[in-house]
């Protein structure tokens, strides 16, 4: 995952929202709390994470494009609940 000022990049877990070529638009998830943050909303990785000791955040402010190139493996599948209230935020699903 890029970082936001364009120094480097970290491994991190993402949900990926659409594929386009040869880029992905993801969205950022975190394992700090962000529960006071009205753009992050808790996703369920305990189910994917067997190093996981909580569930993490994701950071819905706003999709990031990624290489495919830079995908190292699939960590699990989406949450249903989660994915269907992720495709109503009108600012992701253009």
């Amino acid at each position: 995952m890029p970082y936001a000022d364009g120094t480097g990049s970290k491994v991190r877990p993402c949900l990926v929202l659409r594929v386009d070529g040869g880029d992905a638009e993801v969205l950022k998830i975190t394992s700090q709390d962000k529960s006071d943050r009205d753009d992050h909303l808790p996703i369920p990785t305990r189910s994917w994470d067997p190093d996981a000791d909580h569930d993490s955040y994701l950071d819905i402010s706003e999709p990031i494009p990624v290489p495919l190139t830079a995908f190292a493996d699939r960590a699990g599948t989406c949450d249903p609940d989660l994915w269907r209230g992720v495709r109503r935020l009108n600012h992701l699903t253009g």
